[in-house]
């Protein structure tokens, strides 16, 4: 608290109890950390209103108890009676548990919260799983996807549009046929120093020899400052190069491409077509 006096912070998320594995935790374990968490909240609310600096600042709750419902519920109903700007949905990233049981979690974890409070989720980027959680009432995203995608030596190309525009740039479908798709196993066998254990079908890897000589953008009519400048071929070169600034250049792109499907998500549901745009996501999961 006193660290986020210190950097007069507009908001933060308080301290919690997030250690908790699903599936490998007790009920004993689930139940310790929602109590712990509403402790550590109370203690933060306390201190929030004796700080001059902080008294009007916003404080994130977190929502905690593993895959268990009662625990789960039981922190949701507590921490809503505290005088919290928002929630934070922990425990929900990486693959502990089973999707099934993470969007029944967030269904009936949602249903119990205000809705005029922004929910947050963090760790959860892929583009489906992102609409998924969108379905379920999450507000707000703290992702690494765009930059872990970078980091492979990847850039985003899915499509993200629900009303589709002739303009509008969209991966060349032909190009993921003819073995040429991602993790094809001609591809596998031809370049075995790639990693495609994490590749996914939102992305295509730069490091494969078939960009040697493509010279067009990495998404035909991005607008990005890479694809405005560079292309498939130079990235690739800088890739093999192993120079910096193809990590830079894919972040670019990445970030841009990842906020650009926001914007899609907020349009969709503005327009009553977030199932469209869900399903056009869907068509592009191989």
């Amino acid at each position: 608290m006193s660290l986020h006096s210190s950097l007069k912070v507009d908001w933060f998320q308080c301290l919690a109890d997030g250690e908790v594995m699903p599936g490998g935790s007790s009920r004993k374990r689930a139940k310790k950390s929602v109590d712990r968490s509403l402790n550590f909240l109370d203690e933060c609310l306390q201190l929030l209103a004796k700080n001059d600096v902080l008294k009007d600042k916003v404080v994130i709750g977190s929502i905690e108890g593993g895959d268990l419902l009662e625990e789960r519920l039981r922190s949701a109903r507590e921490t809503a009676k505290r005088p919290v700007g928002g929630f934070l949905l922990d425990g929900f990233q990486g693959t502990g548990m089973t999707q099934e049981t993470k969007l029944n979690l967030l269904t009936s974890v949602t249903a119990e919260l205000p809705e005029e409070k922004p929910r947050l989720i963090h760790g959860v980027g892929q583009p489906g799983e992102v609409l998924d959680c969108v379905e379920r009432g999450v507000d707000l995203f703290d992702s690494s996807f765009p930059y872990e995608v970078a980091e492979r030596g990847c850039a985003l190309t899915f499509d993200h549009q629900y009303e589709p525009d002739p303009e509008t740039a969209v991966l060349d479908k032909a190009e993921l046929c003819d073995g040429e798709k991602n993790g094809e196993e001609k591809t596998k066998n031809e370049e075995p120093e790639i990693d495609r254990s994490q590749i996914t079908s939102y992305e295509i890897c730069l490091k494969e020899k078939r960009f040697r000589e493509d010279f067009r953008p990495l998404l035909p009519g991005c607008t990005c400052y890479c694809c405005r400048n560079h292309s498939r071929a130079y990235v690739h070169h800088l890739l093999t190069s192993k120079e910096l600034l193809a990590g830079i250049l894919l972040i670019i792109h990445n970030f841009q491409h990842y906020f650009n499907f926001f914007h899609s998500v907020r349009g969709a549901l503005r327009d009553g077509k977030l199932h469209v745009l869900k399903e056009a996501i869907k068509r592009q999961v191989s």
